[in-house]
């Protein structure tokens, strides 16, 4: 598409009668409340899905690659953000054990159709991770982050997907952040890109009763924390995007290990007003999930063409929820009034090195939200603050991070041996109740479990990595540089059929 017609694509984004568009989402509001109301959201049983996010680099040197949008309908991938970007959505399975292996079996054999065309094809391997440290061949980090074209008075990112919806964004009246303030980095840019940093993966869980979410919502959030510093995975940014006077020290002693939630809620964020992307308030009903999305300060509204699906019924409310950034978030869809259905939406979690690490992150968290809710268990009483610093904890420190759980004795607790010991459990619990036997539960959790064991994660892995090469004499670049190379080896051996655990330095308990 050329800088002309994306320019004025993205101009008649903007130029959407904000009052017309208003009117539609209150509209198709009312009309999706009549259809909870009605129980048409019901289903028979909880279904699982996942959105895995990944980024493209040389096969050789583990430089960051532009994926050609022909390669991704070659392979089944969908664009992302970034051109560097391609993301796999799972077909939907029932919470059973046939279902969650069904997952894992479709993730891998997708992932290794992907990775044998991607290589043939292109030389590019694609990488589940949390943020990319090394450039494009030829090219500055930040000159890629940053480079940008105006065209007829719109500011176009030139290593975006030319979506009109993306390239908006940074045009519109929203007036994001773009920017990145964390320890030892600063940056802008005039487009989101600088979001393209980060890749994560999405869990889904559907609910079989609408009127329940705001039981399920509530233990997502106070589970959100405990899971993420499992699976803390960018503790690093490329190394030319360091402030001058950050020194190697001062980034392994102060940087943050899930820098990723604080470069969207940077970019996205507006400087003054409400916050778009942030940890959600607790949800009284299913209604009040729907008037969140509604009363949501609108980010690119656009005139939506219905396609013939039940859930266009309310397509405004859909594109409106596309830019609802929440950690977690309620999601309401269905091509046919059949397979209408409400879900819980988990954001926090980075990329994982391999898959099985991905789907242990699917079962933990659907098997959690089913026990939890079926035990009534006490953590529900957390309250939402508490809730909220256990997740912001955990960006900055992983499992090293001071979380507060309330155990199943109903037992305020910060020993972190005693929260995982329970969340474990009804992790377990959780899948067993869904037909899963001891042992395949204990299979899928297994990843997850090691961490804790071992005190160690992705991000813990890096850091140690960098510390090592620093101390061979490499300098701050090379030693991030190096780690990056080895962690995208070690995923290349490991991917489909290994996991984190057994990687060199992950099977040693790091205390």
């Amino acid at each position: 598409m050329s800088g002309t017609r994306l320019a004025a694509d993205v101009r008649e984004v903007l130029d959407t009668d904000l009052a017309s568009f208003g009117e539609a989402v209150q509209r198709e509001a009312r009309f999706l409340k009549e259809e909870l109301d009605a129980g048409t959201f019901d289903n028979p049983q909880a279904i699982v899905g996942l959105e895995y996010e990944f980024y493209g680099v040389t096969e050789d040197g583990a430089s960051l690659r532009r994926v050609p949008r022909p390669l991704l309908d070659l392979i089944g991938f969908e664009p992302e953000l970034g051109l560097h970007n391609a993301e796999l959505s799972t077909s939907p399975q029932p919470l059973n054990s046939h279902g969650i292996a069904a997952q894992e079996r479709e993730v891998k054999a997708r992932v290794s159709a992907a990775m044998d065309a991607t290589t043939r094809a292109e030389n590019i391997q694609l990488v589940s991770d949390g943020m990319w440290t090394i450039p494009p061949e030829g090219e500055s980090a930040v000159d890629y982050l940053t480079a940008c074209v105006e065209q007829d008075g719109v500011v176009l990112s030139t290593n975006m997907t030319e979506s009109p919806r993306y390239q908006a964004m940074a045009n519109s009246e929203l007036d994001p952040g773009l920017r990145i303030d964390v320890p030892g980095v600063t940056l802008t840019a005039d487009t989101v890109a600088l979001e393209s940093l980060a890749t994560s993966i999405q869990p889904h869980y559907q609910l079989p009763t609408a009127d329940d979410l705001p039981e399920y919502f509530g233990y997502a959030l106070r589970a959100a924390g405990p899971l993420l510093a499992l699976g803390v995975n960018s503790p690093f940014f490329p190394p030319e995007v360091y402030d001058d006077d950050a020194t190697p020290e001062a980034v392994l002693r102060e940087g943050w290990l899930e820098n990723r939630v604080h470069v969207f809620e940077g970019v996205m964020n507006p400087e003054d007003g409400p916050k778009k992307v942030r940890f959600p308030d607790d949800v009284d009903s299913v209604r009040d999930a729907v008037d969140r999305i509604v009363d949501d300060p609108p980010v690119v509204p656009a005139s939506v063409e219905a396609a013939g699906r039940f859930d266009d019924e309310f397509a405004h409310i859909r594109h409106k929820h596309g830019t609802y950034w929440r950690w977690v978030r309620p999601v309401f869809g269905g091509a046919s009034r059949s397979a209408a259905n409400v879900r819980v939406e988990f954001r926090p979690l980075p990329g994982q090195p391999t898959v099985r690490d991905t789907v242990a992150f699917q079962a933990a968290f659907a098997g959690l939200l089913k026990s939890l809710v079926a035990t009534d268990h006490p953590v529900r009483e957390l309250d939402w603050q508490t809730a909220r610093e256990n997740f912001y904890a955990a960006t900055r420190d992983g499992l090293n991070a001071d979380l507060t759980w309330i155990d199943a004795e109903g037992d305020r607790t910060t020993n972190t041996d005693v929260l995982y010991a329970d969340l474990f459990e009804h992790a377990a619990d959780g899948l067993e109740r869904c037909g899963l036997s001891n042992d395949e539960a204990a299979t899928y959790l297994r990843p997850l479990r090691q961490r804790v064991d071992r005190q160690v994660t992705p991000a813990s892995w890096k850091q140690d990595r960098v510390r090592r090469y620093l101390a061979d004499g490499a300098s701050f670049d090379d030693a991030v540089t190096r780690m990056q190379r080895e962690y995208v080896q070690r995923q290349r051996e490991t991917l489909v059929d290994g996991d984190f655990a057994s990687w060199p330095d992950a099977a040693v308990e790091s205390r």
